[in-house]
């Protein structure tokens, strides 16, 4: 099982990366992704120190540690932009912040983060049918969400995403240790959202593809 969407104190979590992955693979997860909030002001910053944790931590643990990043609350004209500059510091997986219901996310930013090729779509809220098809047609998968509040519209991304062939994948958005996923917790998650079991099954495959894992989990 594989969390890709958390944070750490280098933006809004509790924990400091290496405990926040210690804690992930006590729960049981094969992968966590390390996705702290960043904008133009500090992607340079926290972008290359995920890049150096996850690589330090990859050498000595048996869980994958993946470096990332979740553009947040940028401006849509500047989303495509920060996320060829996330790449070029290091992150393996770009996380757009969606338009979530309970934040007031500029209008635009689904589609910006579509556009820009994010790997993944945080949760989108209340994504329009066009969007999800755009999604699903760029590849940019969305997210089921575990975090209070986001996880509201986690049916109705379900199913936008059933309707258009968008990927779906799960995140915690976790900001502190009560927050992290044990993998039963996230099939009741995703089962919560209305996926079947086959759906799912996809839904897991997809995360360990976005990982970079050769194995499903």
């Amino acid at each position: 099982m594989i969390d890709l969407h958390t944070h750490t104190t280098l933006s809004d979590g509790d924990l400091i990366p290496s405990e926040l992955v210690r804690r992930a693979q006590a729960k049981g997860l094969q992968a966590v992704a390390l996705t702290d909030h960043v904008d133009t002001a500090n992607a340079e910053h926290v972008v290359p120190m995920l890049a150096k944790v996850a690589a330090d931590l990859n050498k000595v643990l048996d869980i994958r540690v993946v470096a990332g990043a979740e553009i947040t609350h940028v401006p849509p004209p500047l989303v495509a932009d920060l996320v060829k500059r996330c790449r070029a510091l290091g992150a393996k997986i770009v996380l757009v912040h969606g338009e979530t219901i309970v934040e007031p996310v500029a209008s635009g930013t689904n589609r910006a983060a579509i556009e820009a090729g994010a790997d993944i779509l945080a949760h989108p809220g209340l994504i329009t049918g066009d969007d999800a098809a755009f999604a699903a047609e760029r590849g940019v998968a969305l997210e089921i969400s575990a975090r209070v509040g986001h996880s509201l519209t986690n049916g109705h991304i379900a199913a936008a995403a059933r309707g258009t062939g968008a990927r779906l994948v799960f995140g915690s958005d976790a900001h502190s240790p009560e927050d992290l996923a044990t993998p039963g917790f996230i099939e009741k998650v995703l089962g919560g959202a209305g996926l079947d079991a086959a759906e799912i099954k996809a839904s897991l495959a997809n995360a360990a593809q976005i990982a970079g894992l050769r194995r499903s989990v």
